[in-house]
C-alpha cells in the first residue's frame, strides 16, 4: 500500500512543507552577510578593496545607521551597536559629568568600544563644536573668535591656531571638528557674524583653507568647513524659526552671487582636504539648502567635485517640511549623507527604510552616502586604532599663540595721538562691563552653547588684569560704572565694553550697540580723565555714530578669548597691530544689509568701509 494513500493528508503536508521552505528562504535572504572572510580590517589592503568590502557585507539598516548623526545624551549607550549609529555629537554644553580632558575621553571612549561591538565593528566619529579652540572644557586655550582672525588677516596664524586646537581636541578623544565657517556676514543684526572670518571672499577663502590644512594636518582628525551655502546673506525677517528673526532665514538665489562669493570659500577648503561639509540651516530662495539637490548634488558633488561626506546642521533635514519622513526622503535624494538629527534615530532608520522599500529613496542613493562616510572613516585611521588621543590643554605654547592671535586681531579705529600708551603714566582708570568679565571676552561656544556670563574660566587673564601686569609701575583703578571716590583727574581712562555671551538666533539683535549702563560708564568716565580710550568687545560692529565724536580712541577688540593680556600688548606698545575690519562698520541700521562686494543701501559710505584699520606700532 503506498505510504501517502490518504491524498488530503499529502496536500497538507507538501503545503506546510513549502511554507516552512519560504520560510527558509526569506531567512536567508534577510539575514546579514557573512563576516567569516571579512577582509576590510586588513590594513594592508587599498582602501577600495576595504570599503567595497565591508559595503557588501552591510543590510540596508546597518547603512541607514551609518547616516544617523546622533546627540549624545539622547539614546542609552547599547544602541549604539544596536543601530549601527555612524557618528555622535556632543551639542553645545553636551559634555561629561566629570568636564575635564580625561572625563571626555572616558565619555568618547565608551562609545568607541560600543560602536566596535557591533556586528560589524564600524567605529563611531565623535563630532564637537570648536569654534575658537576647544571651548567645550575648562581651561583649554581659547582664541579669538573668527571675525577676530579675520580682521587679522593672516592664513600662517589661522593655521597655527587651528593645529593648536587640533592638538587640544586630541586630548579630549574627539575626530571630527565642526569648523571653520564659511559664511558671508552681510548683515550685523544676525547673531552669528563672529562665527565668520568676513564678508570678504577671498580673505574668507584664505583664511578657510589655512584653518582646514591646520586641523587635518592631524591625520585621525575631520575637519568640517559650514555653512554650504550662502549663510550669512539671510534677509531681515524671513527666519523659518519664531524665536528669530534673520538666523534660519532665506538667502536670495542669486546664481551670479553663488559662483562669484558663495562657492570660492568651498572650493578653496575643498583643494585643501576637507572631507566633509555642513550644511547651512538657511534657505536658497523659498527652499531649505538641505532640500535642495541642484545645490548639493549637482553643484557641490558635481561642480566642484567633492568626494566627502555631506551632513546636515542640529535638526536641519527636520526644518524641511512638516512631515519628518517627507524631510527625510527629500534631504537623502537631494544628496544629504548623514543627517544630524539629533535626537530621533529610531525614526530615522524605519523613515529610511519604509522609503527604500517603497521606491522613495533608492538604494543606490543609501550605498553612496554610507561608502563616503565608510571610505572617510577608513582615511582616519579609525578602523586601525590609528587615533591620536592624549596631549594637553592649554599649554603656554598655545596660551602664547592666542596672546600673540589678540593682539594681531584689534583694529584701531580711531587714535588722537593717544596710542601707544607711554609707561610713564601716573594713574589709569578703568570701567565697563567688559573690563574685569572673562566670559564676555570669550563669548558663547564656551563650555555652555550660549556661553556663560562673569569670571569663572580657570587660566583665562581677563583685560584688566593684562593692564595692571603691564602697568605694574602705574595706580591702576576699576570701577565697572565708572564712579571713582577720588575726584583727581587721571592720565588716561579706558573703557573696556560690550556685548554678552549670545549664540545663533538668540543673538538676533534688531539694533545692536552699547547698553545704556556702558554709555552712562564712559559719561562717567569722561568726568575723571584727561583722554578716553573705548575698548569694544563684541561679536559684531555695534551702532556707536552719535558716541564716537566724544572719544579720543577706539579699538574693535571682537571676542579676543581667554588671553586678555593681549590687548595691553598693544596699548602699551609691546606687540604691532594692523588689523583691519573684516566687513563695513555701518553707521546706522538703515544702511543694512551691505552687499557682497561692502557697499551700504542708497550709497552712504558706512563709518568705517571693510578694510580699514590704523596700524600701531611701538614707535610713537
Amino acid at each position: 500500500m503506498p505510504l501517502f494513500h490518504n491524498q488530503p493528508y499529502l496536500r497538507t503536508l507538501l503545503l506546510c512543507a513549502g511554507i516552512l521552505a519560504a520560510a527558509a528562504l526569506v531567512f536567508f535572504r534577510n539575514s546579514p552577510p557573512p563576516l567569516d572572510d571579512a577582509v576590510y580590517m586588513d590594513a594592508s589592503l587599498p582602501l577600495d578593496a576595504r570599503v567595497a568590502d565591508l559595503l557588501a557585507r552591510m543590510t540596508l539598516e546597518e547603512k541607514i545607521g551609518q547616516m544617523a548623526l546622533v546627540e549624545k545624551n539622547s539614546m542609552p549607550l547599547h544602541d549604539v551597536s544596536k543601530y549601527g549609529i555612524g557618528a555622535v555629537v556632543s551639542g553645545g554644553g553636551g559634555k561629561p559629568d566629570e568636564n575635564t580632558p580625561e572625563g571626555w575621553r572616558a565619555m568618547i571612549d565608551s562609545f568607541l568600544a560600543e560602536s566596535k561591538a557591533s556586528r560589524t565593528g564600524i567605529p563611531i566619529l565623535y563630532g564637537v563644536d570648536a569654534n575658537h579652540g576647544q571651548g567645550n572644557v575648562p581651561g583649554a586655550t581659547i582664541f579669538p573668535h573668527q571675525i577676530g582672525l579675520g580682521a587679522a588677516r593672516d592664513a600662517s596664524l589661522v593655521e597655527r591656531i587651528a593645529r593648536a586646537t587640533a592638538e587640544e581636541s586630541r586630548a579630549l578623544g574627539t575626530s571630527w571638528i565642526f569648523s571653520p565657517s564659511l559664511d558671508l556676514p552681510t548683515d550685523i543684526r544676525w547673531g552669528r557674524v563672529y562665527e565668520a572670518f568676513s564678508s570678504d571672499a577671498q580673505v574668507t577663502m584664505e583664511l578657510g583653507a589655512a584653518f582646514v590644512r591646520g586641523l587635518e594636518n592631524d591625520p585621525s582628525l575631520l575637519a568640517t568647513p559650514k555653512h554650504f551655502v550662502g549663510a550669512g546673506s539671510m534677509q531681515w525677517g524671513s527666519s523659518s524659526n519664531k524665536n528669530f528673526s534673520i538666523d534660519q532665514g532665506a538667502t536670495p538665489a542669486d546664481e551670479t552671487a553663488l559662483r562669484a562669493f558663495y562657492l570660492p570659500p568651498f572650493r578653496s577648503a575643498i583643494e585643501s582636504g576637507a572631507e566633509a561639509i555642513m550644511m547651512g540651516l538657511n534657505s536658497w530662495g523659498d527652499a531649505k539648502v538641505s532640500a535642495s539637490r541642484y545645490l548639493i548634488t549637482d553643484v557641490l558633488k558635481g561642480e566642484l567635485g567633492f568626494t566627502g561626506f555631506v551632513v546636515s546642521d542640529w535638526y536641519g533635514v527636520y526644518e524641511i517640511s512638516p512631515n519628518k519622513h517627507d524631510s527625510t526622503v527629500a534631504a537623502i535624494n537631494a544628496g544629504v549623507d548623514m543627517v544630524m538629527l539629533p535626537y530621533e534615530y529610531k525614526l530615522f532608520v524605519r523613515d529610511v527604510r519604509h522609503a527604500v522599500r517603497r521606491g522613495d529613496i533608492t538604494q543606490a542613493r543609501v550605498d553612496d552616502a554610507a561608502e563616503r562616510i565608510l571610505r572617510v572613516k577608513f582615511e582616519l585611521g579609525l578602523f586601525d586604532g590609528q587615533l591620536s588621543a592624549g596631549g594637553e590643554i592649554g599649554t603656554p605654547a598655545h596660551r602664547a599663540l592666542a596672546r600673540e592671535a589678540v593682539a594681531r586681531s584689534l583694529v584701531v579705529l580711531k587714535n588722537d595721538d593717544v596710542l601707544p600708551l607711554p609707561n610713564n603714566l601716573r594713574k589709569i582708570r578703568v570701567a565697563g562691563s567688559a573690563a574685569d568679565n572673562i566670559g564676555m571676552q570669550v563669548g558663547a561656544w564656551t563650555v555652555e552653547w550660549q556661553g556663560i556670563d562673569g569670571n569663572w574660566l580657570p587660566g583665562a587673564t581677563s583685560i584688566l588684569a593684562g593692564i595692571r601686569a603691564a602697568a605694574s609701575s602705574t595706580d591702576v583703578q576699576y570701577a565697572k560704572d565708572g564712579r571713582f571716590a577720588e575726584k583727581d583727574i587721571a592720565d588716561i581712562g579706558i573703557a573696556v565694553v560690550g556685548e554678552k555671551p549670545y549664540a545663533e538666533g538668540w543673538g538676533d539683535n534688531a539694533n545692536p550697540r552699547l547698553t545704556d549702563d556702558d554709555l552712562a560708564a564712559i559719561r562717567n568716565l569722561q568726568g575723571s580723565a584727561r583722554e578716553i580710550l573705548v575698548i569694544i568687545v563684541s561679536g559684531r560692529p555695534l551702532i556707536i555714530t552719535e558716541e564716537l565724536p566724544n572719544w579720543d580712541a577706539l579699538i574693535a577688540a571682537w571676542l579676543p578669548g581667554s588671553e586678555g593680556a593681549g590687548v595691553a600688548d598693544i596699548l602699551f606698545g609691546t606687540a604691532t597691530t594692523t588689523g583691519e575690519l573684516p566687513l563695513p562698520w555701518p553707521r546706522s541700521i538703515e544702511q543694512l544689509p551691505f552687499d557682497l562686494a561692502g557697499f551700504s543701501k542708497g550709497g552712504t559710505p558706512p563709518l568705517f568701509p571693510i578694510g580699514f584699520g590704523l596700524p600701531l606700532t611701538p614707535e610713537r
